[in-house]
C-alpha cells in the first residue's frame, strides 16, 4: 500500500513536472502538466444537502488542501448513481474528474439491465472512505427482543409480517433480501421514497420492521418508539454498543453496510493515482474522522489495493443477492 501521510521523493519529482529534465522529454511526456493544475471535480450521485453529499464536501474540503487545488462538488443524482458514474467514466483520465463511489455502484449491474460502463473494468478505485451500518429495528407491538424472535414468528406465518425500505434497490432493502435469504424466511416488502416516510409508518405501525441507517435509529430507539434487534455490519456500532450483530445473532459472516470511496476513470496515470489515495488517506485520518464518526458511520481509510477487491466482491455479491430475489428498480 502507498504511503498515507507523504508522496516519496520520486512521485514529488513526477507530480511537480519532472523538474529538469522536462525539457529534454518527448512531447508525449512533456505534455503531462502537473498534477493538479486545476481544480477536481468531484462528482457524486445524490443531491445537494443529503447525508452522501455532507460526507463528500467533508472530504473534498481537506483533500483540496492537502493537493493545492480545490475540489469541488459537482451533484448528478438519479438513475440510481448510473449518471453520475457515467459521466465519471468518460472523463479525461487525467485525475481532474473523481467521483463519491458508494454501494450503488456494485448493485446497479443487478439492477440495470444495460449499463453504460462496467464498475470494475473502466473505473480505478482509489481509495475507501467509510462504511454505514444499517439497523434492523422493529415496532414495539411485535414483542420481539431479539432477531430469533423475529425469524421464529416469520416461519410460522410466512409472509405475514411486511417490512419497509427507503426504496427498491437501497442498501436497507438488499439487506433484508440478503437476510431472508440466509434465515429461510418469507416477508412482504412496502417500498417507499426514502427512509423518513418509511420510518414514520413503522413507527405508527403500519409496518413492522425495516433496516434503517444507524444514525436514524438512534433517537427513535432511545424514545422507545422502536427495537433494534441487529446491526448489519461486521462489528458492533459504537453508537448502539447494546445491539447485537446480525452474524453474532446466529448467521456468521453476515455484512451488509452502506460504502463509500472515491473513484476515477481508468487509466489516470500511476502517480496521480498515488497523489490523490495519499490525499484522501490523511484527509480521513485527521480532525475529519471525528466529524464522520460523530454519525455513526466507520472511517475506513484504506487504499487502492484493498478497495479494488472489495468492490468486486460487493459487486459479486449483491449481484447473485437481487438475481435471487428477483429484485427490479422504479
Amino acid at each position: 500500500m502507498h504511503s498515507t501521510h507523504r508522496l516519496n521523493r520520486r512521485q514529488a519529482l513526477v507530480l511537480g513536472g519532472f523538474g529538469g529534465l522536462q525539457a529534454l522529454a518527448p512531447t508525449a511526456v512533456r505534455a503531462q502538466a502537473p498534477f493538479p493544475n486545476r481544480p477536481i471535480q468531484f462528482i457524486v450521485a445524490a443531491p445537494a444537502g443529503g447525508p452522501s453529499d455532507n460526507a463528500a464536501r467533508m472530504i473534498a474540503d481537506e483533500m483540496g488542501k492537502l493537493l493545492g487545488q480545490p475540489m469541488v462538488v459537482v451533484n448528478k443524482p438519479g438513475s440510481a448513481g448510473v449518471i453520475a458514474a457515467e459521466a465519471t467514466a468518460r472523463a479525461a483520465p487525467d485525475g481532474h474528474t473523481l467521483m463519491l463511489s458508494w454501494i450503488g455502484n456494485a448493485t446497479s449491474p443487478g439492477l440495470v439491465a444495460k449499463l453504460p460502463f462496467d464498475i470494475n473494468r473502466d473505473f480505478v478505485h482509489i481509495a475507501f472512505a467509510l462504511a454505514g451500518a444499517n439497523a434492523l429495528i422493529v415496532h414495539p407491538s411485535t414483542g420481539f427482543k431479539t432477531l430469533a424472535d423475529l425469524v421464529k414468528h416469520a416461519k410460522a406465518n410466512p409472509g405475514r409480517l411486511s417490512y419497509a425500505s427507503s426504496g427498491n434497490g437501497t442498501s436497507g432493502h438488499l439487506a433484508m433480501e440478503m437476510f431472508k435469504q440466509r434465515a429461510g424466511i418469507s416477508m412482504l416488502h412496502i417500498p417507499y421514497r426514502g427512509g423518513a416516510p418509511a420510518l414514520t409508518d413503522l413507527m405508527a405501525g403500519q409496518v413492522q420492521l425495516m433496516f434503517l441507517n444507524q444514525d436514524a435509529v438512534i433517537a427513535p430507539s432511545a424514545a422507545g418508539k422502536v427495537v433494534p434487534l441487529a446491526i448489519s455490519s461486521a462489528e458492533r456500532n459504537p453508537l448502539l454498543p447494546q445491539v447485537p450483530t446480525v452474524a453474532e445473532s446466529g448467521y456468521p459472516g453476515f455484512e451488509a453496510t452502506a460504502w463509500a470511496g472515491i473513484s476515477g476513470p481508468q487509466g489516470i496515470p500511476a502517480p496521480v493515482v498515488a497523489a490523490i489515495e495519499a490525499a484522501a488517506i490523511k484527509a480521513l485520518n485527521g480532525p475529519l474522522k471525528a466529524r464522520i464518526e460523530a454519525t455513526g458511520a466507520t472511517v475506513v481509510a484504506t487504499g487502492k489495493d484493498r478497495f479494488t477487491p472489495f468492490v468486486q466482491r460487493e459487486t459479486e455479491t449483491w449481484t447473485q443477492v437481487i438475481k435471487t430475489a428477483g429484485i427490479k428498480v422504479d
